[in-house]
């Protein structure tokens, strides 16, 4: 049992599965490890849209050794809840969550993790944060108005209703394409001349057809100048156009805390997608002992890191800490 109050070897901030590999890694190491979480156990997951299939397949979503069986080859949302559950009980790791941390000052050896419930000291400290909880704003009118949403769960609340879907990835496909199925009279404003090249092979061609057959309306090389309470104005290569709405999904991506990094003391890159400094090599920042994994290592790239290619994050970092022991 690890005493509430102990010193711990490593501290993580955030449950999502590279957290929780980090927590695997130290666990297998012998190191003590307290993995705190300001929502519940992969809290971005839990928020995904209830029909989210995900793109990889399940084995390379799976962390510390443990199987992850789906129904189909690409698992859902619900599928991974449940294995990253059976993760976290297979490997008995200690997880506070709805704890969220508030600050983290000191140096390797002697860092203070504050949370909005206690106090926690450790040798090291490791960021895996995410992005999902801020979402990219446009920087419009209208933009507060309670119709618009910058999160997607499901469709039902959309039918029957006029809906504009911004954002040509897999996200605003995705929405479109739900939105449409279950009634919604759908129009998508993307803001480049096509739609984004990552967007998934299976769905690439269901969307493209829907456009060309206008059961979607899709304006490209626009953006929304405006939301009003019954429509929208768009700027198009037309020229301005308002169209009547009813919501607004916004699928404009998302980015890292960047305030709370910078308030812990780790430099940003100067550039365009306000990258974190850190090692490539063993992720430690510009502050010894402190570390950055998963996603939140891409900054405002956030198509750089996913589940799949951050794995091994965990392992260098331990590694890296381990050297640092002797």
């Amino acid at each position: 049992m690890i005493e509430k109050n102990m010193k711990y070897d490593v501290i993580v901030i955030g449950a999502g599965p590279i957290g929780l590999s980090c927590g695997i890694e130290a666990s297998k190491k012998g190191l003590s490890c307290l993995i705190i979480e300001k929502g519940c156990l992969v809290n971005s997951i839990y928020n995904y849209p209830v029909n989210m299939v995900f793109f990889s397949t399940s084995e390379r979503l799976e962390i510390g050794d443990v199987p992850f069986i789906s129904h189909g080859v690409k698992p859902t949302r619900t599928e991974a809840l449940e294995y990253y559950r059976r993760v976290k009980s297979s490997w008995k790791l200690n997880v506070h969550t709805y704890e969220k941390v508030t600050e983290v000052t000191g140096e390797r050896g002697n860092y203070t993790v504050v949370t909005s419930k206690e106090k926690y000291c450790a040798d090291n400290v490791i960021v895996s944060i995410g992005f999902y909880d801020n979402p990219n704003y446009m920087n419009i009118p209208g933009e507060n108005l309670s119709k618009v949403k910058h999160y997607y769960d499901d469709a039902h609340p959309y039918a029957y209703h006029k809906v504009a879907v911004i954002g040509g990835g897999n996200s605003g496909v995705d929405v479109a394409l739900e939105t449409y199925r279950k009634g919604a009279e759908v129009t998508m404003i993307i803001k480049k001349e096509k739609l984004d090249e990552g967007v998934k092979y299976w769905v690439r061609p269901d969307i493209e057809n829907r456009i060309k057959e206008g059961s979607i309306k899709a304006y490209f090389n626009s953006v929304v100048k405006e939301i009003r309470n019954k429509e929208i104005v768009i700027n198009s290569p037309e020229g301005e156009i308002t169209i009547d709405n009813d919501f607004v999904l916004a699928m404009t991506g998302y980015h890292p805390d960047y305030d709370f990094l910078r308030k812990i003391g780790i430099d940003l890159e100067t550039g365009g997608n306000l990258i974190p400094c850190y090692s490539p090599e063993t992720f430690e920042t510009n502050k010894k002992g402190l570390f950055l994994a998963g996603v939140v290592c891409g900054g405002m790239d956030t198509g750089k890191w996913f589940i799949e290619n951050s794995r091994y994050h965990a392992q260098n970092i331990i590694e890296k800490i381990l050297k640092e022991e002797k």
